[in-house]
C-alpha cells in the first residue's frame, strides 16, 4: 500500500481493564525450591479508563484517562491529536466500531476536519488494530501483578510506563500468514482419515 502524500498512521483504541487494587497482605518471593506467592486477596479501587493512540510508524503512544467514553471525549482527544500532528500530515486513524467512534456528532466532526481519514476493523477483529500489541504489552508488564493504591496510583504508573516505552519506542513488525498458521492447526489438531466404503 503506497498512500499518496505524506501521512501519520495512528491507532486508537479504549481500555478499561485497569483495575486498581492491592493486595490485603504482601507476596512471598520466589527462592531456590520454591514457587513465588501472591495473596489471593485484594481491595478494589475501581478501575481506570484509557483511551490511547499509537502512531504505528515509530512505535510511539499517547495515553490518557478518561472519564466518560462519550462522543465529547472521544472529539477531545482527536482534536488534540490533531494539534500535536504537523499540520503538513494527513492523519490516518485505525479503530473499532464503538458507539463515540461512530455517532452522528463524532462523524460531522471528522467531516469537518479533512485531514483525517477513518478505517474501521471488523466486528470482532479487535486484534487487527496495531496499538492492542502495546496494551498486551502493558498487561503483562505493569497491570497484571501490579499493586495500586488507588486509581490515581495507577494512573500515574500507567504514565510513567507510557513514557519510558516512548522513550525506546520502535514500530512494531507484526504480519499474519493464514496459510503458515492454518498448517500449525492441521499439525496440532490431525483430520482422521476419511472412511473407506465397505464392500459389496
Amino acid at each position: 500500500m503506497s498512500p499518496p502524500g505524506p501521512q501519520a498512521f495512528a491507532a486508537l483504541y479504549r481500555f478499561c481493564a485497569s483495575t486498581s487494587a492491592v493486595r490485603r497482605a504482601g507476596h512471598r518471593a520466589a527462592r531456590p525450591g520454591r514457587d513465588a506467592r501472591r495473596e489471593f486477596e485484594y481491595i478494589r479501587h475501581g478501575t481506570v479508563s484509557i483511551l490511547a493512540a499509537m502512531n504505528v510508524t515509530t512505535g510511539e503512544v499517547i495515553a490518557e484517562r478518561i472519564h466518560r467514553n462519550d462522543s465529547q471525549t472521544f472529539i477531545a482527544f482527536l482534536a488534540m491529536l490533531h494539534q500535536m500532528t504537523p499540520p503538513h500530515l494527513r492523519i490516518h486513524l485505525i479503530m473499532d466500531n464503538g458507539s463515540s467512534h461512530t455517532s452522528r456528532i463524532t462523524r460531522a466532526w471528522l467531516a469537518a476536519h479533512p485531514r483525517f481519514a477513518v478505517t474501521y476493523t471488523p466486528k470482532h477483529a479487535s486484534w487487527l488494530n496495531m496499538i492492542e500489541q502495546w496494551f498486551g504489552v502493558l498487561t503483562r508488564r505493569l497491570l497484571r501483578r501490579g499493586d495500586f493504591a488507588s486509581r490515581d496510583d495507577l494512573e500515574t504508573k500507567i504514565t510513567a510506563f507510557t513514557i519510558r516505552h516512548n522513550k525506546n519506542a520502535r514500530p512494531y513488525k507484526w504480519s499474519y500468514d493464514a496459510d503458515a498458521e492454518h498448517a500449525r492447526y492441521l499439525q496440532r489438531h490431525p483430520q482422521p482419515e476419511p472412511a473407506l466404503p465397505e464392500a459389496a
